[in-house]
């Protein structure tokens, strides 16, 4: 067992720029194939190789969730993914719903390059990837097409500013089929203004809203990361509560009432007065 370790300790990192930054493949000291990607110092994804269905980072476990809901178990979906990092989300759709098609749309293609290289696809796997922007990459899916897209783009650990308004959750919902999810990591700290913007912006566009978090987050006592899910069905509400609720590191859910109060009126984002979601402090990754 000591020299097993002693391989795990041994592996390099991987360092690369790339075209949004400097880009780092750090070793998983606990896992003999996992790696962390980190971008510029902010933590993006993580990976196991050997177990795709393994999901460390807290948001990526809670949107792990919502793909366990958006089908039977097990059953193949389309899904889009805005963002792709690592790959990290979907090759957990590949491992637990095989035979899903799903397309990725990844704006850095130098990453796209890095991890297809370093941390390299099942090539029976169903995952198509596209070297563009999330929203003109999006235009291109056709009506309907997805049961699920996810949003989780960052740029130097912001949100852009046009993946923010109405008008781009308007193509989501295009693409969105009747009963699919949209899920999308959103991330803010005090006064939380930025969150709440984004729940009345997706209320004017999906019927029904949930919001999966860390209290603390929610109190607006840190910054964090929050996982909105927007439908035009109602949600899995109980069993997604169940399985917040249930993680190594416990998220609660709100939706209906609760959720419409917490925006406490904030206007919905056009693309008009859109802007990037604020930066995180720099204790955020200590």
């Amino acid at each position: 067992m000591a020299r097993a370790r002693n391989r795990r300790t041994a592996r390099a990192a991987v360092v690369e720029n790339v075209d949004g930054g400097l880009a780092e493949l750090l070793p998983d000291r606990e896992r003999a194939r996992g790696w962390t990607l980190v971008v510029d110092g902010a933590p993006q994804s993580h990976v196991d190789l050997d177990d795709p269905s393994y999901l460390s980072f807290e948001y990526q476990r809670r949107l792990g969730h919502v793909i366990d809901l958006v089908a039977p178990p097990g059953k193949p979906v389309h899904a889009v993914h805005l963002g792709g990092g690592a790959l990290t989300l979907a090759r957990y759709v590949a491992a637990t719903r095989p035979r899903s098609t799903q397309q990725v749309v990844e704006r850095d293609a130098a990453l796209v390059q890095l991890v297809r290289r370093e941390l390299p696809l099942d090539p029976n796997i169903r995952i198509r990837v596209r070297s563009a922007d999330a929203r003109e990459g999006l235009a291109k899916v056709p009506d309907g097409w997805a049961d699920l897209v996810i949003a989780d783009v960052f740029s130097g650990a912001r949100t852009p500013a046009h993946l923010t308004s109405g008008e781009f959750l308007g193509d989501v919902r295009r693409v969105v089929k009747a009963g699919g999810l949209y899920a999308a990591n959103l991330t803010d700290g005090p006064p939380l203004a930025h969150l709440r913007g984004q729940i009345a912006t997706a209320a004017g566009v999906f019927p029904e809203l949930a919001l999966v978090a860390d209290p603390t987050v929610l109190r607006g006592k840190r910054f964090g990361n929050a996982v909105l899910v927007g439908s035009d069905r109602p949600l899995p509400i109980a069993e997604l509560t169940r399985r917040a609720a249930s993680d190594p590191h416990p998220a609660r859910v709100e939706h209906g009432r609760t959720l419409r109060d917490f925006t406490g009126g904030a206007s919905p984002v056009t693309d008009a007065v859109a802007v990037a979601s604020p930066a995180p402090p720099p204790s955020a990754f200590q």
